[in-house]
């Protein structure tokens, strides 16, 4: 769960450049807000071992990183591969004298920090809250100056031109379909060949499904032969290719398929020579492992990066959630589906921190309470987990994140078999809300004059209680209704009753489907919006505020300042809407924007949206939520609502599901609130997420250093310059190879589908 800064107007640049009239939607400010990540007191605190298994964890979450540019843009290995070169052989002050030289101005060479910035940030040239490109501020003639002239280019002429040559063009390129992240013609992206459609998507899912193969670790490519005949290739992330090896569950996976008139066939090797440095450093990590569960965990996470099995990292993530209140905690894998545009394939992440331990035992509260908790919840018991099974809740700083972004609160696995029989783990990123969330009086937008001060004192500990809520009593409740493959059900067909038709269970999960193999498009953003309604539902209980320290007055303006922040947030997801294409690019913010239009539907002035002129003569808006009404109006209407989203949900009745769910979140211009108008205003005033710069760490002899940077666009590409010492130049070579391997794929970026399969 993350949630965007509040909006302030970009600065103003010559995006021009990029072919738009100063489109400020397409580029990173020179102004952008950039913060360090906080964890030096936290790394402190750890003996020599658990500094040592951390290294070699954050090591392994780095490299695997890597992997995200592969799962972006056909060009974001280029450009990563090119910006890496360029800094290692100059420094951005050394490479700011030559830019200089070349005629560049100051804000010339700041546009191009912050786009490097950028790149390294998001692990590609697509921002990675709300999935659009961003390119550079400045006129690309400059730019390639400043590389071709480069120490860089002098040192390996061939190399930084080819770079140049293969990614230039594509770096500032704003077509229409290249705009964003999206399948067929709705946008690019790698997870699939240029040539797949929705309906290649569905079709592909179908035959994972069949084969109970999870989409996780995978990727769909399509060739079309001279009859015209779609054959597909799924291949599977792992160290291992096609060469022979022990039996494994994947081994026997690895053929051709015929399904539904299609050949399909099942492939591995995806990223193998990241992977394979991914591995060997968990291994080296398993030897200061404090447990056995660690132990295990890491040997399954081995097995599942060698082989290409999700099913071992299923195990893997079994010993994990058993590994209760560890020092060091950490995940690592496919993880979040957000950015894959059917929503079921994972994009790698990694994250290493320490845990904190006086926030942490708030939470630990919290869990103590949920049992009690969730009864609360407006559905019946019956959907409900037959028993909770007790998590971990900790709060942690963060040491390392890699991957596209770093969010403020996780709920992990996201394995819903795992989910429904094991348990999970919640962990909110405290160093991370420290930093990304903090807001300045001046850069807050729609919110009237006398909100704002109470907005700034209490955004931070209203957000905590959100988050805490959110992810252990948000995505820990309910339960799916699920038919196994020897079709025994997990309730009882007789006496379950669905409060919203008054008549018995029709519909339910079959074995090997899932809630993102089911809901795939809206999947994501509709389990986010029934997180965040649980948070909003429950932190009016007065219990939830005592365990966070809150009463009175206080536990009052916690409460009005959380759905204040919400409905301000509904308002600010317009910017991640797109109209050309009726749809939502941001899962987390399609969710705050749907919660918003469910409280102004509840009416009697709970909440009211006026178009306003700023100071500075242009449109404006004011967003009001009467804090007398919240009991009274708001939750009655956030309680029909989060139970027709849990009953929904548990039944697997997608049709109803998506009916409601696209309902509100449809985005027009109809009276009163005129969204699509709105949305302009949103546009005109939005500030650019925060880029967070992250430490490294170093092993010098057997210990290890941390070391950190300015919080600064320069700062933050020293920390990435810094960050393989040992083999940049080959992981360069690694990922350009990779790349040009697939390129095929993508020879016509431009270019969009247009058959169906």
């Amino acid at each position: 769960m993350g949630e965007p800064e509040a909006g302030s107007e970009f600065a103003n640049g010559a995006a021009a450049a990029a072919g738009l009239m100063a489109d400020t939607q397409y580029i990173l400010p020179n102004d952008i807000g950039v913060s360090s990540l906080d964890c030096r007191e936290a790394f402190r605190l750890l003996s020599p071992s658990e500094r040592l298994y951390a290294h070699h964890l954050s090591r392994a979450a780095w490299y695997g990183g890597l992997a995200v540019l592969l799962q972006t843009s056909p060009e974001a290995p280029y450009i990563y591969a090119l910006l890496s070169r360029l800094f290692r052989a100059q420094d951005p002050d050394q490479l700011r004298q030559h830019a200089l030289a070349e005629g560049l101005t100051e804000e010339d060479y700041q546009a191009f920090l912050v786009y490097a910035a950028g790149v390294y940030s998001n692990m590609g040239n697509y921002k990675s809250f709300g999935d659009t490109k961003f390119v550079p501020n400045l006129p690309k003639e400059k730019l390639e100056r400043v590389i071709l002239g480069s120490e860089a280019a002098q040192q390996h002429p061939e190399e930084v031109r080819g770079l140049w040559q293969t990614c230039g063009e594509l770096m500032f390129c704003l077509e229409p379909r290249l705009r964003h992240l999206g399948l067929g013609k709705e946008g690019i992206t790698t997870y699939f060949s240029g040539n797949c459609t929705m309906e290649d998507a569905k079709l592909a899912q179908d035959f994972l499904d069949s084969q109970n193969l999870s989409a996780y670790n995978t990727r769909l490519f399509k060739e079309v032969d001279r009859e015209g005949k779609p054959h597909y290739e799924v291949r599977l992330a792992s160290v291992l290719g096609t060469e022979p090896s022990p039996d494994s569950e994947v081994t026997s996976k690895l053929k051709s398929y015929e399904f539904r008139g299609s050949p399909f066939q099942v492939t591995r090797g995806d990223y193998a020579p990241i992977l394979q440095k991914v591995v060997e450093q968990l291994d080296k990590a398993k030897m200061y492992a404090a447990n056995s569960h660690q132990k295990h965990m890491l040997a399954q996470y081995i097995d599942s990066f060698t082989q290409g099995s999700i099913e071992a990292h299923k195990r893997g993530s079994r010993f994990w959630i058993q590994d209760k209140g560890p020092i060091v905690e950490s995940y690592i894998g496919f993880i979040e589906s957000y950015r894959d545009p059917f929503g079921s394939r994972g994009e790698f992440e990694g994250f290493v921190a320490v845990v904190n331990k006086a926030m942490s035992a708030k939470f630990e509260r919290l869990v103590a309470s949920a049992e009690q908790l969730l009864k609360e919840l407006p559905w019946p018991p019956a959907f409900e987990k037959d028993k909770f099974l007790t998590p971990d809740f900790t709060s942690l700083d963060v040491l390392t994140f890699a991957g596209s972004g770093i969010p403020a609160g996780i709920n992990i696995p996201n394995y819903d078999d795992l989910r429904q029989t094991e348990g999970f783990k919640n962990v909110s990123l405290g160093n991370v809300l420290a930093v990304a969330y903090a807001t300045q009086r001046e850069k807050l937008t729609f919110l009237e004059e006398e909100d704002k001060d109470l907005y700034i004192l209490w955004k931070g500990p209203s957000f905590d209680v959100q988050v805490g809520l959110h992810e252990l009593l948000g995505h820990g409740s309910g339960k799916l209704f699920v038919q196994d493959e020897k079709g025994a059900f997990n309730f009882d067909q007789e006496t379950v009753i669905n409060p919203e038709t008054g008549e018995q269970i029709q519909s339910w999960y079959r074995s090997g489907e899932t809630w993102d193999s089911k809901f795939s498009t809206i999947a994501s953003s509709y389990e986010e919006c029934r997180a965040e309604s649980v948070g909003l539902y429950l932190c009016l209980h007065p219990q939830v505020l005592e365990i966070f320290g809150f009463e009175g007055a206080d536990a009052e303006d916690v409460i009005y300042v959380n759905w204040l922040n919400m409905v301000r947030a509904g308002l600010l997801a317009l910017e991640f809407y797109t109209p050309a294409a009726s749809s939502w690019r941001q899962a987390h913010m399609q969710a705050r924007f749907v919660i918003l239009r469910v409280l102004l539907e509840a009416g009697e002035g709970l909440v009211t949206i006026t178009p306003t002129t700023g100071s500075d003569g242009r449109p404006d808006a004011r967003v009001r939520l009467d804090r007398s009404k919240i009991q009274s109006v708001g939750k009655p209407a956030l309680e029909r609502f989060l139970r027709k989203l849990q009953v929904l949900k548990s039944t697997g009745d997608v049709a109803g599901g998506r009916a409601l769910y696209e309902g509100y979140a449809a985005v027009t211009d109809a009276p009163p609130e005129c969204f699509l108008t709105l949305r302009d205003t949103v546009l005109l005033r939005k500030e650019s997420r925060k880029l967070i710069v992250q430490p490294n760490t170093r092993l010098e002899g057997s210990d290890v250093q941390l070391l950190e940077y300015e919080a600064s666009a320069a700062g933050l590409i020293r920390s990435f310059s810094e960050r393989f010492p040992e083999d940049g130049p080959e992981l360069e070579d690694i990922l350009t190879q990779l790349a040009t391997a697939d390129a095929r794929f993508w020879k016509g970026p431009s270019e969009a589908p247009s058959g169906q399969a």
